[in-house]
């Protein structure tokens, strides 16, 4: 693939040649499994299920549940100042041992995990407090202990509110799991394979042999890796390169799986199958990429786990201390406090309430942000790494330079290659059609018709025109005017394709056509540079391309002729550097380094493989997107920060106050009291992640 990447660019040779041919010139959410709760298991890959849907279910019928047991507490009646009903009090203990059991199901059974593991974290905190307060409720329903230990409507909305928390933690983000599947469902199903005696027979894929024969018939698939046996086609290949502009593709020349001719059919040779192919290679590149990706654990896991222990500790100092001095009941009382107290109301949704947010304020600006991790990742990358085609340029060739003959114009010249251009699908045809509609006027032309591999031939006002490359002009015995050299060797030495147009049998002029640089692209790079952080592109485009693009943009390093294969080994060498890479890309062929980058940003409008292997999608083209990808990230990582040390400082404080450290100056925090801090806690902690909507995403928003 890098020659022909080479072939793209040097010289404009290749581009001229193709040129004038007549075609068409085509072109889980399983952030955790549902019973083993969010934290501790959203590293998990495809086939899972919408185990957000999980904890939605659960969250709605545990919150129906819940009203009732809020409103017929004794706790909550006093303090609004009604009577609870007799008939009534035993609604608490049954519809709050409902909520434990059911919305609870996830905590008891993801704490289970943990310990399993013995990595104790957010779900054996949350299950300790639930079951500690079920426990404590229980035998105050029943009697065996006062009613200063009755928590039902606190368990209640200590499960509704968890529940909450994971719900939006796992609608917000999960892990990107199609990506292998996208990459199979370029392939077709079934291939027309044509047998010894030529007859074409319908054969899955799957039975395809090396040497066998295929037609590929226009707008079909390609099957499988091999060679045009007969034909010759526009092939669009952007699945596999990135790259827009078709490429023709005649006897004896190579054809990848995957791959689509666009105008004509031809029959391809099989040269490999299965695994043998370039697109499989690309799956194992991505599989790979993706297994070896770092899971880091969240901040609230880390911050929960410390703060179990915490608790433990803090629950075990209280039942001794308060037993030894001869006080059982008190015991109890504390300790149970100092349990319930512990559980992480705001801790659970500290991160959540962010991703959310962060998540929602993203996709109004066009990005969607796909991989939880991804944010907090951000804001530690150093080095930017753009694909050039479709990233930092449209994909698209248009009209850079036009140089005249003595005794033409520019605007005369290209006026006359777009009316002779107005009938062809050729990318570069367009190109020059859209540059001639920009000047003026476009003339009409009469007797459109193409030559294959040379240009194509019109009429326009009566004078012969025809535009083509080096071909054309040594058909015709023509050699390029001397006013003409000085241009047209500069255009080809930044690798810009060179086309010639010809009236009534004369050179009237010259066009030099490149990829077009997006306009966002230089305010982009210039950015990221005062963020203080470096930008890399790679390009499978000959150095001499690279460098013109690089040099017009301020690119601080180039990698250049790249494999499409070997983009992956690009970002491992500038990781293997000790650089934090985030890769923008949008064909398959940037998947496997998607996947490997600390962050993958997709360009929205790229394939649905590099989008799938992405942990970051931009909806638009425009890269300064990026830039607002580390805005938020910055944004988002401080709100997380300022949450988590909300949250834990608040139980860090409570925790000792309700175990009675001050109990010998007459201060012991009331299990009531407790319980109504923590919820404001909550409260607090939503209003803070709510500020982050006032983050703009964009310069001057």
């Amino acid at each position: 693939m890098a020659a022909d990447h080479e072939e793209h660019a040097h010289g404009g040779v290749a581009h001229a040649d193709h040129h004038g041919h007549g075609g068409h010139g085509g072109h889980g959410e399983h952030a955790g499994h549902g019973d083993h709760g969010g934290h501790g298991g959203h590293a998990g890959h495809g086939g899972h299920g919408d185990h957000a849907k999980v904890f939605r279910d659960r969250f709605w019928l545990s919150l129906a549940l819940s009203v009732p047991v809020v409103f017929t507490s004794h706790m909550i009646a006093g303090w609004l100042g009604y009577t609870v009903p007799n008939p009534l009090m035993w609604v608490p203990p049954l519809l709050g041992t409902a909520v434990f059991v059911y919305g609870g199901w996830p905590f008891l059974s993801g704490a289970v995990s943990e310990l399993r593991s013995l990595r104790p974290g957010m779900m054996t905190l949350v299950a300790m407090a639930i079951s500690v307060a079920f426990g404590s409720s229980l035998l105050s329903s029943l009697g065996a202990v006062g009613p200063e230990l009755d928590f039902w409507w606190e368990l209640v909305l200590l499960v509704v509110i968890m529940l909450l928390g994971h719900w939006l933690e796992m609608r917000a983000l999960g892990q990107a799991s199609g990506a292998l599947e996208a990459l199979a469902e370029l392939l077709p199903d079934t291939a027309e394979r044509i047998g010894p005696d030529g007859a074409v027979e319908q054969a899955p894929v799957a039975e395809l042999r090396t040497g066998d024969t295929v037609l590929v018939r226009s707008g079909g698939r390609v099957p499988a890796d091999g060679t045009v046996a007969e034909g010759g086609a526009a092939m669009d290949e952007s699945m596999i390169t990135g790259e827009s502009r078709t490429v023709h593709r005649g006897p004896g020349a190579a054809v990848v799986a995957g791959t689509v001719a666009t105008d004509s059919a031809i029959r391809v040779r099989v040269d490999a199958v299965g695994e043998d192919t370039a697109l499989a290679g690309i799956q194992r590149l991505v599989a790979e990429a993706q297994e070896s990706r770092s899971r880091a654990q969240a901040l609230a896991d880390r911050a929960a786990a410390l703060l179990f222990w915490f608790a433990l500790g803090a629950g075990i100092v209280t039942a001794v201390v308060w037993s030894l001095l001869g006080a059982p009941s008190d015991a109890v009382t504390r300790t149970v406090t100092v349990l319930v107290i512990a559980c992480p109301h705001a801790l659970g949704l500290a991160i959540p309430l962010v991703i959310a947010i962060s998540t929602a304020k993203s996709a109004r600006a066009g990005i969607l942000v796909k991989d939880r991790l991804a944010l907090e990742r951000m804001r530690q990358v150093d080095t930017v790494l753009f694909d050039k085609t479709g990233t930092l340029t449209k994909g698209r060739p248009a009209v850079s330079g036009t140089a005249a003959a003595p005794g033409r114009t520019e605007e005369e010249v290209l006026a006359l290659a777009g009316a002779a251009e107005s009938d062809s699908e050729h990318p570069l045809a367009k190109a020059i059609v859209r540059a001639a509609g920009e000047r003026g006027p476009v003339p009409r032309a009469e007797g459109f018709r193409s030559e294959t591999g040379r240009g194509v031939h019109a009429t326009v006002g009566g004078t012969e025109v025809s535009v083509g490359g080096p071909g054309m002009l040594a058909d015709r015995g023509l050699s390029e005017p001397a006013a003409l050299a000085q241009a047209t060797r500069d255009w080809r030495s930044a690798g810009a394709t060179v086309l010639h147009v010809i009236a009534d049998g004369a050179v009237a002029g010259a066009l030099a056509l490149a990829d077009e640089v997006r306009p966002e692209s230089a305010e982009a790079v210039r950015d990221l540079h005062a963020r203080g952080v470096r930008v890399a592109m790679v390009t499978g485009d000959a150095r001499n391309v690279a460098d013109a693009v690089a040099s017009r943009l301020g690119v601080d390093e180039v990698f250049a002729e790249v494999r499409p294969d070997d983009k992956d080994s690009v970002v491992r060498d500038l990781q293997g550097r000790g650089h934090a890479v985030a890769m923008v890309g949008d064909g398959v062929n940037d998947a496997p380094a998607l996947a490997r980058a600390d962050v993958g940003v997709a360009i929205g409008a790229g394939t649905d493989v590099a989008i799938e292997s992405a942990g970051v999608v931009l909806a638009s083209d425009d890269p300064r997107g990026v830039l607002s990808v580390r805005t938020l990230s910055e944004a988002s990582y401080r709100k997380m920060v300022q949450n988590l040390v909300w949250a834990a400082g608040y139980n860090v404080a409570a925790v000792p106050l309700a175990a009675g450290v001050l109990a010998p100056v007459g201060f012991v925090l009331p299990p009531a009291v407790g319980a109504v801090l923590m919820s404001l806690s909550t409260i607090v902690v939503a209003l803070n992640a709510q500020l982050l909507r006032r983050v703009p995403l964009r310069p001057g928003s």
